[in-house]
Formats: C-alpha cells, sequence, structure tokens
C-alpha cells in the first residue's frame, strides 16, 4: 500500500499549513552533493499515480514521475550542500543547509514541514549565537518514521530530489569518465573504488570520508 494525504490533509484543516514534505538523497554517497527536496502540498489535486518512495522506483519510474509531481503540487525545489561543505561542516549542519537553500527557494514558507525519519536535521540547534539560525518566519518541523513510504508529500520530496541529484551525477560523469557516476551516482561500487584506487580523488569527492584512509594517494 502507497502513502496517502491524511496527515497533510489533517494538518491542513488545523490551520498548520501550507504542508511540505521534505526529504534528502546523497547522504550516503562518496561524491557529489546531498540534496534536499521540498514539496508543498496541493489539497485540491489528487497526487500522480503510482507516487511512493523514490527508492522503490527505477530511475525511469522517477523520471517518468517528476513532471507529474511538478505539475501536481503548489512549488517545489532542490537546494544542494557540495561536497566542500559536507567536510567542512558535517553531514548534519551540510543537511541543514541544503533544505534552508531549498526552502529559501519557496515563494511562500510553509507552516509545517513533514520530513521524513527521526531526526530533525532542518530547525536550527539549540543554544545562543547560532549563524545559520533562519531570519523569516520559522515553520513547525514534524519528524515521520517511513514518512516517504506513508506521506505523499514527502515520497514527491524524495523523487525531485533524486531526481535532480542523479540528473547532476550524470552530467558530472562526462568530465570523470572513470568513475562511472552516469550509473552509481556518486555511491560507492565495485568500479567507483576500482577507479578511486588508479586515480585518487576528484573534485567532487568528499574528502573526510572514512573511505579516503585506504587511498595510495589523494
Amino acid at each position: 500500500m502507497g502513502p496517502d494525504d491524511r496527515l497533510e490533509r489533517r494538518l491542513a484543516v488545523e490551520g498548520r499549513g501550507p504542508v511540505a514534505g521534505l526529504d534528502e538523497v546523497g547522504r550516503g554517497a562518496w561524491a557529489g552533493p546531498v540534496s534536499v527536496g521540498v514539496v508543498v502540498f496541493r489539497p485540491d489535486l489528487s497526487p500522480p499515480v503510482g507516487l511512493c518512495d523514490s527508492k522503490l522506483l527505477s530511475e525511469a519510474r522517477r523520471e517518468a514521475l517528476y513532471p507529474l509531481v511538478a505539475a501536481w503540487c503548489v512549488e517545489w525545489s532542490v537546494g544542494h550542500a557540495g561536497p566542500g561543505e559536507c567536510d567542512g561542516l558535517g553531514m548534519t549542519a551540510a543537511l541543514r543547509l541544503a533544505a534552508q537553500r531549498a526552502l529559501d527557494a519557496l515563494a511562500e514558507p510553509p507552516g509545517t514541514i513533514l520530513m521524513d525519519g527521526a531526526f530533525d536535521y532542518v530547525s536550527a540547534p539549540a543554544g545562543p549565537g547560532g549563524t545559520d539560525r533562519p531570519t523569516g518566519p520559522v515553520p513547525s518541523v514534524r519528524t515521520v518514521i517511513r514518512g516517504d513510504a506513508t506521506c505523499v508529500s514527502i515520497a514527491a520530496a524524495s523523487i525531485v530530489a533524486k531526481v535532480t541529484r542523479d540528473r547532476m551525477m550524470r552530467a558530472m560523469a562526462t568530465s570523470f569518465p572513470a568513475f562511472d557516476f552516469d550509473r552509481n551516482k556518486g555511491y560507492p561500487s565495485p568500479v567507483h573504488r576500482t577507479a578511486l584506487a588508479g586515480h585518487g580523488l576528484t573534485s567532487v569527492h568528499r574528502r573526510s570520508w572514512s573511505y579516503v584512509d585506504d587511498l595510495a594517494f589523494r
């Protein structure tokens, strides 16, 4: 059984809208950005048929759903944090930066953000002097375990994030043909590992990850 819109509709009825789904992709990759997608739920239209967690879909099916999601939702965006930012900030802060960039690109800030998982990396950390605290309206953030499988807005966000990042990695593949980025999208794979052993790190690799420790040269 696929995701539904019951939670989004309930929050909208309670006056907590606009409701947006948020999901990330690229956290476990060795190369490329970490990317966060945001999709603002549209209550007056049914979501695309077959919408579900992007990890359960083939690349061709994700590409087919991508324009349908874009046409269905109120608006959407994808924010990125590059490899250098992942290294310099750490993954949690890089995810927060990518999420803030995605949210900043929306015409209207959502009232509620539904995000996949149990950990809220969107909200600024507690404590004084936080330089990454948002200056505008602060949405309410609600984490949803298996949200990409149960909430249509999160599933939609997972698709726009995945398709957008995959297209970026396919474009990078022409510059780094040995690394097979068009297939592995920067994630660990036998070809990727072999290319690292023979060529070393590229400009799009994350250099603070543990896989770097075993490389003969960097």
